[in-house]
């Protein structure tokens, strides 16, 4: 039978900092063996990623989730909770994070699309028997989740193709920064790979560079609740380039929360997390078949609404 018992969520302070099976005891209050029968019985997620191992490290700011109902599943095993759409023309999925969309290397083996793909053949839904195939129209980044569409037809790739080149797609990200952000705001640059030192970011001067490869990138900002020493804001993309919310958030002073990479230089405090606070929560566009305009909405996940709460207690 399923278990009466609540999921439960905790921040790691300093006190819990160490092996995972400590903290585990702590938020639960049980026993040694309890606490580590339960994680390797895949109940508990650190940053929204499972862990079985209860030797496993925690840091301060990692999220710690106790999920009485969660099961062990094969890495590429996708609930069918996390599927928001599917039709003939395109799927809808919802990524969790901690999990590439498409793979980085031949070594990738579990990614976002491959659990959709083996989805599609559990659920008996590839065409003509064989194995199903999907067009990637876009993507997100491995520590960031939420709304991610697929396409199953070359006629609905094309289509949707031809949207995001348009800027068309409607996509709405939420994100927990550090420091405060006041007032809409609109960021527009123009992105390189390399902006001097290594790393992505925008030309000086705010300029089209004359460097090969700059594109430019527009993001809405707007606040929607000021915490201590930390702000959720909403990002609406304009366009779609490489990092580049956190890039423009980041120059602007105010990086996500869990940020590692585009804080090089920054002088301010830092919100710490075991990953990015960031999440893709709306996603619209024009079907390719019907021609109505769409549109998905996913809340936050567990370990981001925790983040939340923890500041909003602070």
């Amino acid at each position: 039978m399923p278990s009466s018992e609540a999921p439960r969520t905790v921040v790691v302070t300093a006190e819990l900092e160490g092996p995972l099976d400590r903290a585990v005891r702590a938020l639960l209050g049980s026993s040694w063996g309890v606490s580590r029968a339960r994680i390797e019985a895949g109940k508990v997620s650190v940053g929204g990623a499972l862990v079985v191992e209860p030797t496993a490290r925690v840091r301060i700011g990692d999220v710690i989730t106790f999920d009485p109902r969660a099961r062990k599943s094969r890495p590429e095993e996708l609930l069918d909770s996390q599927i928001a759409h599917v039709d003939a023309q395109v799927v809808v999925a919802i990524k969790p994070a901690g999990v590439n969309t498409v793979p980085f290397d031949e070594r990738d083996t579990d990614t976002l699309d491959s659990r959709v793909r083996a989805w599609l053949e559990r659920r008996h839904l590839a065409t003509g028997g064989r194995r199903p195939t999907l067009g990637i129209v876009h993507r997100l980044d491995k520590e960031t989740s939420g709304l991610v569409v697929f396409t199953r037809t070359w006629a609905a790739k094309n289509s949707l193709s031809s949207q995001f080149r348009a800027h068309t797609v409607h996509r709405r990200y939420l994100a927990i920064v550090s420091g405060e952000v006041r007032g809409p705001r609109t960021f527009q640059s123009w992105l390189l790979e390399d902006r001097g030192d290594g790393l992505r970011g925008s030309a000086r001067g705010g300029h089209r560079s004359k460097a090969a490869g700059a594109r430019e990138a527009i993001t809405h900002v707007e606040p929607v609740e000021s915490l201590v020493g930390a702000t959720l804001v909403a990002c609406r993309l304009e366009t779609g380039r490489t990092h580049q919310i956190r890039i423009h958030l980041s120059e602007a002073g105010s990086p996500v929360v869990g940020e590692r990479v585009y804080i090089r230089g920054h002088a301010g405090p830092l919100v710490r997390a075991s990953r990015l606070m960031l999440h893709a929560a709306e996603l619209g566009f024009v079907h390719p078949t019907t021609e109505r305009e769409v549109r998905w909405e996913q809340p936050m996940p567990a370990d981001m609404v925790a983040v939340l709460d923890a500041l909003r207690r602070q």
